[in-house]
């Protein structure tokens, strides 16, 4: 199996029960792999930084990496979307507590850790982590929950 970084192998970083269904080939283009490479560090350093708040190893699942042109379409995402170009992933790590423990957890770490873009996505729902190794184009944007009702600044909760 190949591997972006210690924990996170390229199989995961593409996994897609959409992709499967809709017989979409989801493979990582050889030219990404270094942008799927930094969005795994990235990764990491998550998850090394929620393994040093609670003293135990904290795993985290990638619930969308990398999403090809089609994929993403299918999945009725912007084409602009940071997942097409491998620089975004979704995330949850239900060892350390919901999605937005999570975001809350890394929101004042954003410039340290070198996240592009934290998402708190659908806390009102079962929701997920997005970050992204890419800047947004309108800084507002960087740290934001989006929740059925809209998107708000900041990390909220539903």
């Amino acid at each position: 199996m190949r591997y972006l970084t210690q924990h996170f192998s390229v199989a995961e970083f593409t996994a897609s029960q959409t992709a499967t269904r809709l017989g979409i080939d989801n493979s990582l283009p050889e030219e990404l792999f270094g942008a799927a490479r930094k969005t795994a560090m990235l990764l990491e350093q998550i998850r090394q930084y929620l393994s040093h708040l609670t003293g135990r190893e904290i795993p985290i699942q990638i619930t969308r990496g990398y999403a090809c042109l089609e994929l993403n379409r299918a999945l009725k995402s912007d084409d602009t979307s940071h997942h097409v170009i491998a620089c975004a992933a979704d995330i949850i790590a239900p060892a350390f507590g919901s999605a937005t423990d999570v975001a809350l957890a890394i929101v004042s770490q954003v410039n340290r850790l070198g996240i592009g873009q934290l998402i708190n996505e659908y806390p009102d729902r079962n929701g997920w982590v997005h970050v992204s190794t890419k800047m947004t184009s309108k800084p507002i944007n960087q740290v934001i929950t989006i929740t059925a009702s809209g998107t708000k600044p900041g990390i909220n909760r539903a």
